[in-house]
């Protein structure tokens, strides 16, 4: 009988923990390396309670740097292999020329307003759906802005792992 993926997960060896889920927060392994003492979990509920809480208790400058971790919106820059995949399912990969200029303006107002690059799970959006929500949220308060792309950073993290318990369960 097949072992269930979080059966799999409980189990794995910290190396192959941190090789599979060390990537779930962008270039921050060290919220994967807290995660992995909390084990067995009972549920992936579970596991992204803990990843939460790893998150929200983080001081200032930790959860500063993991959002600065994250790349712009639109960028042409080198990004890992997620945030790949995860802009061009949102069409942000095949920019115009317009969209492209309006997403470099509005990256780099909310990033000198707010010292660290807009971030939004971008699952279900659209180019147009994007840079409103930019220009909404550039409008917010560093506090506001700090609580959710907190909150984003989270969500990515909650679909990084669905689609990698996904991706598991079918092989």
């Amino acid at each position: 009988m097949k072992p269930s993926t979080l059966q799999l997960i409980n189990d794995m060896p910290h190396e192959a923990f941190m090789h599979e889920f060390g990537a779930l927060f962008e270039h921050s392994p060290w919220i994967a390396e807290k995660t992995a003492g909390y084990r067995p979990f009972p549920d992936y509920t579970a596991m992204l309670d803990v990843m939460e809480l790893i998150v929200m208790e983080a001081d200032i400058e930790q959860t500063l740097d993991l959002l600065r971790r994250h790349p712009d919106l639109g960028s042409r820059l080198e990004m890992s292999s997620n945030s790949v995949q995860e802009q061009t399912g949102a069409g942000l990969s095949q920019l115009s020329e317009s969209d492209f200029h309006e997403l470099q303006r509005l990256n780099a107002i909310y990033t000198q307003r707010f010292g660290f690059p807009f971030i939004l799970a971008v699952r279900g959006h659209t180019t147009s759906s994007i840079i409103q929500i930019m220009r909404e949220r550039v409008e917010g308060t560093r506090q506001e802005e700090l609580k959710t792309a907190t909150q984003q950073v989270l969500r990515i993290a909650s679909i990084r792992l669905e689609q990698w318990v996904e991706r598991t369960e079918q092989i």
